[in-house]
């Protein structure tokens, strides 16, 4: 390795440290906000078929239904972000923003009446369908690794996306991993017309 290619691999894990740093830092601040003031944040998450709730799709990632909930997503968030982001820089943003709007839109459409979604698990679970099918779609070594080792890793929360716990979004965790979904079949698509 040179020492360009050092200084780049550096910089790459500085930027990556960094944002993901700062969002988990906006997560944390978010929910301490939450906890030491007299309201309660979570009535701006995602109300379905609410025009008020719309403004809640982007409000969601950022809320959480307490510290507990907090901390079972960060390690997840922080894991497989982190693996989509080593894939390529724009495949974190693009996973991200389409796991928020399409999958939060999802849930505005089909979740419980008089119900508030909250949390950053749909874009977990967006992280995680992209990483699972990426090996499918692209069929190279290296996506495909990734999706072995993502699958046992993480394989088991595949079934959140199925109704099963009263209080847990799983509309949230379906349209966030159909996202991440579409997500690995649009990159593909890209990557395989580039080389063809």
């Amino acid at each position: 390795m040179t020492a360009d290619d050092s200084t780049e691999v550096q910089h790459s894990l500085k930027k990556q440290v960094m944002t993901l740093g700062l969002l988990v830092a906006v997560f944390w601040s978010v929910e301490i906000v939450d906890a030491i003031t007299p309201w309660s944040l979570d009535v701006y998450g995602i109300r379905p078929r609410s025009i008020a709730g719309l403004w809640g799709i982007l409000a969601a990632p950022f809320l959480h239904g307490g510290f507990d909930h907090l901390a079972a997503n960060t390690v997840p968030f922080l894991v497989l972000g982190w693996l989509t982001m080593v894939r390529e820089w724009w495949h974190f943003v693009f996973v991200t923003v389409l796991a928020t709007l399409l999958g939060g839109f999802g849930v505005w459409l089909v979740g419980s009446s008089n119900s508030v979604h909250v949390g950053a698990s749909g874009v977990i679970f967006g992280y995680l369908g992209f990483l699972l099918l990426s090996g499918v779609f692209e069929r190279r070594l290296g996506p495909i690794l990734v999706s072995i080792v993502v699958g046992l890793v993480y394989g088991g929360l595949v079934f959140g996306v199925l109704p099963s716990q009263p209080g847990v979004s799983w509309e949230g965790h379906l349209f966030g991993f159909v996202a991440g979904i579409l997500a690995a079949y649009w990159v593909a698509r890209r990557s395989r017309g580039k080389t063809g």
